[in-house]
Protein backbone atom coordinates (compact mmCIF):
# COMPACT_ATOMS: atom_id res chain seq x y z
CA UNK A 1 0.00 0.00 0.00
CA UNK A 2 1.24 3.13 -0.19
CA UNK A 3 -0.33 6.06 1.41
CA UNK A 4 -0.48 9.32 -1.50
CA UNK A 5 -0.80 11.93 0.88
CA UNK A 6 0.81 12.89 4.83
CA UNK A 7 2.57 15.51 6.15
CA UNK A 8 5.39 13.67 7.77
CA UNK A 9 7.07 16.59 9.83
CA UNK A 10 3.97 16.85 12.05
CA UNK A 11 4.16 13.20 13.10
CA UNK A 12 5.82 11.42 16.05
CA UNK A 13 8.13 8.13 15.39
CA UNK A 14 5.27 6.06 16.10
CA UNK A 15 3.12 6.83 13.49
CA UNK A 16 5.35 5.91 11.03
CA UNK A 17 6.11 2.11 12.34
CA UNK A 18 2.44 2.17 12.58
CA UNK A 19 1.51 2.50 9.36
CA UNK A 20 4.76 0.12 7.98
CA UNK A 21 3.34 -2.51 10.27
CA UNK A 22 -0.20 -1.80 8.91
CA UNK A 23 1.45 -2.82 5.59
CA UNK A 24 2.39 0.56 4.16
CA UNK A 25 5.11 0.74 2.09
CA UNK A 26 5.63 3.99 0.88
CA UNK A 27 3.94 7.50 1.24
CA UNK A 28 3.88 11.14 -0.27
CA UNK A 29 4.69 13.71 1.95
CA UNK A 30 3.12 16.90 1.25
CA UNK A 31 4.56 20.54 2.12
CA UNK A 32 2.23 22.49 4.40
CA UNK A 33 3.06 22.66 8.00
CA UNK A 34 0.90 24.19 11.00
CA UNK A 35 3.55 26.64 11.85
CA UNK A 36 2.41 30.57 10.06
CA UNK A 37 4.56 30.71 6.97
CA UNK A 38 5.36 34.35 7.76
CA UNK A 39 8.79 34.65 5.65
CA UNK A 40 10.54 32.95 2.46
CA UNK A 41 12.95 31.76 4.84
CA UNK A 42 10.27 29.57 7.27
CA UNK A 43 8.89 28.22 4.18
CA UNK A 44 12.36 27.60 2.94
CA UNK A 45 13.05 25.62 6.10
CA UNK A 46 10.34 23.25 6.57
CA UNK A 47 11.03 22.47 2.90
CA UNK A 48 14.89 21.53 3.68
CA UNK A 49 13.11 19.41 6.32
CA UNK A 50 10.84 17.07 4.45
CA UNK A 51 13.48 16.86 1.64
CA UNK A 52 16.50 15.64 3.98
CA UNK A 53 15.12 14.76 7.64
CA UNK A 54 11.55 13.09 7.20
CA UNK A 55 12.55 10.14 4.78
CA UNK A 56 15.76 9.47 7.12
CA UNK A 57 12.95 9.43 10.24
CA UNK A 58 10.48 7.06 7.59
CA UNK A 59 13.09 4.90 7.01
CA UNK A 60 14.18 3.91 10.52
CA UNK A 61 10.89 2.40 10.48
CA UNK A 62 10.52 0.65 7.06
CA UNK A 63 8.78 3.18 5.28
CA UNK A 64 10.23 4.40 1.98
CA UNK A 65 9.21 8.43 1.69
CA UNK A 66 8.56 10.46 -1.37
CA UNK A 67 8.38 14.04 -1.37
CA UNK A 68 5.99 16.55 -2.85
CA UNK A 69 7.10 20.76 -2.72
CA UNK A 70 4.50 23.76 -3.19
CA UNK A 71 3.32 26.62 -1.11
CA UNK A 72 0.45 25.47 0.18
CA UNK A 73 -2.75 28.43 -0.22
CA UNK A 74 -2.89 28.78 3.70
CA UNK A 75 0.77 29.20 4.20
CA UNK A 76 1.88 31.68 1.44
CA UNK A 77 4.47 34.12 3.07
CA UNK A 78 4.47 37.36 2.29
CA UNK A 79 7.47 37.42 -0.15
CA UNK A 80 6.42 34.16 -1.57
CA UNK A 81 8.25 35.12 -5.20
CA UNK A 82 11.34 34.09 -3.19
CA UNK A 83 9.74 30.97 -2.56
CA UNK A 84 9.00 29.98 -6.47
CA UNK A 85 11.87 31.36 -7.58
CA UNK A 86 13.74 28.63 -6.05
CA UNK A 87 11.22 25.90 -6.54
CA UNK A 88 12.39 24.68 -10.21
CA UNK A 89 15.38 23.68 -8.51
CA UNK A 90 14.35 21.70 -5.88
CA UNK A 91 12.11 20.01 -7.62
CA UNK A 92 15.06 18.18 -9.54
CA UNK A 93 15.52 16.33 -5.91
CA UNK A 94 15.37 12.34 -6.90
CA UNK A 95 12.85 12.10 -4.01
CA UNK A 96 10.71 14.80 -5.83
CA UNK A 97 7.29 13.13 -7.12
CA UNK A 98 5.23 16.19 -7.84
CA UNK A 99 4.60 19.93 -7.24
CA UNK A 100 2.03 20.40 -3.79
CA UNK A 101 0.45 20.59 -1.75
CA UNK A 102 -0.92 23.76 -4.04
CA UNK A 103 -4.31 24.81 -4.77
CA UNK A 104 -6.97 27.37 -3.27
CA UNK A 105 -8.56 27.60 0.24
CA UNK A 106 -10.77 31.11 0.14
CA UNK A 107 -10.30 31.80 -3.31
CA UNK A 108 -8.39 35.32 -2.91
CA UNK A 109 -6.47 36.45 -5.20
CA UNK A 110 -3.23 36.37 -4.09
CA UNK A 111 -3.88 32.28 -3.63
CA UNK A 112 -4.86 32.37 -7.59
CA UNK A 113 -1.52 34.22 -8.24
CA UNK A 114 0.82 31.48 -6.42
CA UNK A 115 -1.36 28.65 -7.87
CA UNK A 116 -1.26 29.48 -11.09
CA UNK A 117 2.56 30.57 -11.33
CA UNK A 118 2.89 27.13 -9.80
CA UNK A 119 1.00 25.47 -12.36
CA UNK A 120 3.21 26.85 -14.31
CA UNK A 121 6.41 25.53 -12.95
CA UNK A 122 5.01 22.18 -12.92
CA UNK A 123 4.37 22.51 -16.12
CA UNK A 124 7.55 23.61 -17.09
CA UNK A 125 9.09 20.58 -15.18
CA UNK A 126 7.49 18.09 -16.10
CA UNK A 127 5.91 17.54 -12.34
CA UNK A 128 2.65 16.08 -11.59
CA UNK A 129 0.52 18.15 -9.34
CA UNK A 130 -1.23 17.59 -5.86
CA UNK A 131 -4.26 19.84 -5.45
CA UNK A 132 -6.29 21.40 -2.36
CA UNK A 133 -9.27 21.81 -2.04
CA UNK A 134 -10.95 23.61 1.39
CA UNK A 135 -12.93 22.12 3.98
CA UNK A 136 -14.85 25.19 4.24
CA UNK A 137 -16.73 26.33 0.63
CA UNK A 138 -15.79 23.37 -1.25
CA UNK A 139 -18.81 22.99 -3.74
CA UNK A 140 -17.59 26.91 -4.65
CA UNK A 141 -14.24 26.47 -4.72
CA UNK A 142 -13.77 23.39 -6.22
CA UNK A 143 -15.47 24.16 -10.04
CA UNK A 144 -12.58 27.21 -9.60
CA UNK A 145 -9.61 25.27 -9.00
CA UNK A 146 -10.66 22.46 -11.78
CA UNK A 147 -10.96 25.73 -14.18
CA UNK A 148 -7.40 26.91 -13.30
CA UNK A 149 -5.99 23.37 -13.76
CA UNK A 150 -7.91 23.10 -16.89
CA UNK A 151 -6.44 25.81 -18.30
CA UNK A 152 -2.94 25.87 -17.17
CA UNK A 153 -2.32 21.90 -17.25
CA UNK A 154 -2.98 19.06 -18.90
CA UNK A 155 -5.60 17.21 -16.59
CA UNK A 156 -4.19 13.92 -16.26
CA UNK A 157 -1.05 15.45 -14.47
CA UNK A 158 -3.31 16.43 -11.56
CA UNK A 159 -4.55 14.91 -8.04
CA UNK A 160 -7.65 17.00 -6.77
CA UNK A 161 -7.96 16.30 -3.43
CA UNK A 162 -10.49 16.14 -0.52
CA UNK A 163 -13.43 15.47 -2.95
CA UNK A 164 -16.49 13.71 -1.07
CA UNK A 165 -19.70 13.29 -2.55
CA UNK A 166 -20.49 17.27 -3.19
CA UNK A 167 -17.99 17.31 -5.36
CA UNK A 168 -17.14 14.53 -7.32
CA UNK A 169 -20.54 14.96 -9.43
CA UNK A 170 -18.66 17.85 -11.28
CA UNK A 171 -15.39 16.40 -11.60
CA UNK A 172 -16.17 12.77 -12.37
CA UNK A 173 -16.27 13.47 -16.16
CA UNK A 174 -12.90 15.23 -16.21
CA UNK A 175 -9.72 13.38 -16.75
CA UNK A 176 -8.38 14.52 -13.18
CA UNK A 177 -7.16 12.10 -10.74
CA UNK A 178 -9.25 12.15 -7.65
CA UNK A 179 -8.09 11.57 -3.68
CA UNK A 180 -10.06 9.91 -1.02
CA UNK A 181 -9.20 11.43 1.86
CA UNK A 182 -9.49 8.79 4.89
CA UNK A 183 -9.86 11.63 8.02
CA UNK A 184 -11.93 12.23 11.09
CA UNK A 185 -14.07 15.43 9.64
CA UNK A 186 -13.25 14.85 5.92
CA UNK A 187 -14.37 10.63 5.16
CA UNK A 188 -14.65 7.51 7.15
CA UNK A 189 -13.58 4.10 5.92
CA UNK A 190 -17.12 3.25 4.84
CA UNK A 191 -17.64 6.71 3.44
CA UNK A 192 -15.15 6.39 1.03
CA UNK A 193 -16.49 2.95 0.46
CA UNK A 194 -19.98 4.15 -1.06
CA UNK A 195 -17.98 6.50 -3.39
CA UNK A 196 -15.98 3.74 -4.67
CA UNK A 197 -19.15 1.12 -5.13
CA UNK A 198 -20.81 3.69 -6.74
CA UNK A 199 -17.96 5.45 -9.28
CA UNK A 200 -15.52 2.70 -9.56
CA UNK A 201 -12.01 2.42 -8.79
CA UNK A 202 -10.25 3.76 -11.95
CA UNK A 203 -9.88 7.38 -10.97
CA UNK A 204 -9.12 6.84 -7.19
CA UNK A 205 -6.94 7.28 -4.82
CA UNK A 206 -6.81 6.47 -0.80
CA UNK A 207 -5.11 9.06 1.21
CA UNK A 208 -5.09 9.72 4.90
CA UNK A 209 -3.80 13.37 4.38
CA UNK A 210 -1.77 12.61 8.32
CA UNK A 211 -1.25 16.14 9.81
CA UNK A 212 -1.49 18.55 12.71
CA UNK A 213 -5.34 17.81 12.35
CA UNK A 214 -7.32 15.17 13.77
CA UNK A 215 -5.84 12.50 11.52
CA UNK A 216 -5.16 8.28 11.77
CA UNK A 217 -2.06 6.75 10.47
CA UNK A 218 -4.02 3.98 9.85
CA UNK A 219 -7.00 5.37 7.82
CA UNK A 220 -5.85 3.51 4.15
CA UNK A 221 -5.55 0.01 5.65
CA UNK A 222 -8.92 0.35 7.63
CA UNK A 223 -9.87 1.80 3.94
CA UNK A 224 -9.13 -1.57 2.68
CA UNK A 225 -10.48 -3.84 5.11
CA UNK A 226 -13.84 -1.99 4.63
CA UNK A 227 -12.96 -2.42 0.67
CA UNK A 228 -12.58 -6.54 1.64
CA UNK A 229 -15.58 -6.60 4.19
CA UNK A 230 -17.49 -5.04 1.50
CA UNK A 231 -16.57 -7.65 -1.56
CA UNK A 232 -14.44 -5.65 -3.32
CA UNK A 233 -11.75 -7.95 -5.37
CA UNK A 234 -8.31 -7.60 -4.66
CA UNK A 235 -7.36 -5.93 -8.12
CA UNK A 236 -9.95 -3.14 -7.57
CA UNK A 237 -8.09 -2.86 -3.56
CA UNK A 238 -4.89 -2.49 -5.59
CA UNK A 239 -5.30 0.02 -7.59
CA UNK A 240 -7.00 2.21 -4.93
CA UNK A 241 -4.33 2.02 -2.38
CA UNK A 242 -1.37 1.54 -5.00
CA UNK A 243 -1.67 1.19 -8.25
CA UNK A 244 -3.01 4.48 -9.63
CA UNK A 245 -0.76 6.87 -7.38
CA UNK A 246 2.54 4.55 -8.62
CA UNK A 247 1.11 4.79 -12.08
CA UNK A 248 0.08 8.51 -11.96
CA UNK A 249 3.42 9.60 -10.03
CA UNK A 250 5.74 7.60 -11.59
CA UNK A 251 6.90 5.55 -8.83
CA UNK A 252 8.63 2.58 -9.68
CA UNK A 253 8.29 -0.75 -7.97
Amino acid sequence: MIDSHIHADTRPFEDFEAMAVSGIREAVTCAHDPLEMLSSDVVMAHFRRILKVDPHRAALNGLKLHTALGVHPRAIPHDYMKVLEELPELLSDPSVVAVGEIGLDSGSETEMNVFIEQLRIADETDRRVIVHTPRSGKEEITPLIADLLSQHIDERRAVIEHVNMDVIPLLIESDFMLGLTVQPEKLTPQEAVQILEEYGTDRFVLNSDMSSSPSDPLSVPRTVHRMRISGFGEGDIMRVSEKNIRKFLKIKN
